[in-house]
């Protein structure tokens, strides 16, 4: 078996229907061309909402993914980015502003980029419990201009919007013990909803401002983006398995038939549901109450202060309950907005190119956007969120702990953002 060579890209999705394993190489002569040479998938156990409620069940999930991905690719994986959800998810602004020297105006430095980046993060209040998974520079201004790109720019004063996005540390901690006990170490966080939305949503959507909008099994992410930029993140803990259950409630079958009755009605498969005597009108009107529902009372709810106007892009609908008839639609007539329904940007396996894959694509697209823009997604320092760091050996409590440790993230990450814009210019 091949080992895995640098230029070899593995994303690691996991939600609460199925754990997806996709691998891609990188084409050395373009910063952002991947091409996806396998895929291994496997149905997930021990999870609930997305989030993880059985450690063995789910590491099992995670290793049969793992083989299937390594079998189909004959490439042996030791490291992989890894997607997941989490309940809970915080979404803050804060905002920053250094002065570049005296009255003569001074290029943009690296170092001044740091002290920007510090002083937008030491207004930022988070729970000892919570880790920001995410610090996104969401926009940068160069006196009072707005500017895409400040590094090398001149100017007076550098300012910063930047949008962290916190989740429940136990969270981080039980995705990361899954990915080790199945014998690969994490390289890097992604949430799902943002990795959904960099899977399905195209530059010039995100430029023009669009929502991303994606329904899983167990959860619905929402991604807000302006400017080319998210800038805010929500998670609904709502999903297809929310319909599976009511389906199998008003049918009086299993969970598991009731499942494969809302899969045949996504593919518009009527005549084998009339042949196993299936009351197709009652299955359909079950399906639409719970996507109304969400739509209703906490998709709209939750981008009450946002005007139709902010998203010229629209909305771009992905994950598996996006492929239920009508629902499209619904949606558009809800929310007063066109809405598109999204395929994976990449070129994905046979079998693998609808929207439940989205996620898995955007991983390889996160991975991309990271070596273009070595700040664009400031993640935590990992080895400081490893589970075995956090045991009896500190008299500390753990929120200082955590505090102390978030702005050990913050340091490394600038040290390693540092030697990336040396590797690049």
């Amino acid at each position: 078996m091949q080992h895995r060579e640098s230029e070899t890209l593995v994303g690691l999705s996991v939600g609460t229907t199925k754990i997806s394993v996709i691998v891609a190489e990188k084409d050395p002569r373009y910063l952002d061309a991947v091409h996806v040479i396998g895929m291994g998938c496997s149905p997930s156990h021990g999870l609930s909402k997305g989030v993880i409620v059985n450690i063995n069940e789910a590491t099992q999930s995670i290793i049969k993914a793992f083989q299937e991905a390594e079998n189909i690719t004959d490439r042996q994986i030791d490291s992989a980015i890894v997607a997941f959800n989490a309940l809970d998810v915080k979404s803050v602004m804060t905002e920053g502003m250094v002065a570049l020297g005296g009255r003569d105006p001074k290029r943009v430095e690296i170092s001044d980029l740091e002290r920007v980046i510090e002083a937008a993060q030491s207004r930022l209040e988070i729970s000892g419990t919570m880790l920001p998974v995410h610090t996104i520079p969401v926009r940068y201004a160069l006196d009072d201009r707005v500017v895409d790109e400040p590094l090398n720019m001149t100017g007076t004063r550098l300012e910063i919007m930047l949008q962290t996005v916190s989740v429940p540390l136990t969270y981080v901690k039980n995705v990361i013990t899954c990915v080790q006990e199945a014998g690969v170490q994490v390289e890097g966080l992604v949430l799902k909803p943002l990795a959904a939305s960099m899977g399905a949503v195209t530059e010039e959507e995100t430029r023009a401002g669009c929502i991303s909008i994606s329904i899983g099994g167990g959860s619905t992410g929402l991604v807000l983006y302006q400017g080319g930029r998210p800038f805010r993140v929500i998670s609904i803990p709502i999903g297809g398995y929310h319909i599976t259950s009511d389906l199998a409630s008003v049918l009086r079958v299993s969970l598991r038939d009731a499942e494969k009755i809302k899969q045949r009605i996504f593919v518009d498969d009527d005549d084998v549901l009339l042949r196993d005597g299936i009351n197709i009108d009652l299955a359909i009107q079950v399906i639409g109450a719970r996507v109304e529902e969400l739509f209703t009372d906490y998709v709209k709810v939750a981008l009450a202060e946002c005007s139709p106007q902010l998203f010229p892009g629209g909305v771009i609908l992905s994950g598996g309950v996006s492929r239920t008839p009508g629902i499209v639609e619904m949606l558009e007539e809800i929310l007063q907005m066109q809405v598109r329904p999204a395929k994976p940007l990449y070129a994905m396996p046979p079998g693998r190119e609808d929207a439940s894959y989205a996620s898995s694509a955007g991983i390889l697209r996160y991975i991309s956007c990271r070596r273009r823009d070595p700040y664009l997604f400031i993640e935590p320092n990992l080895p400081d969120v490893q589970p075995v760091a956090y045991g009896g050996g500190s008299d500390e409590p753990e929120e200082l702990q955590t505090m102390a440790m978030s702005r050990e993230n913050l340091r490394g990450f600038l040290t390693k953002m540092a030697k990336n814009f040396k590797d690049l210019f």
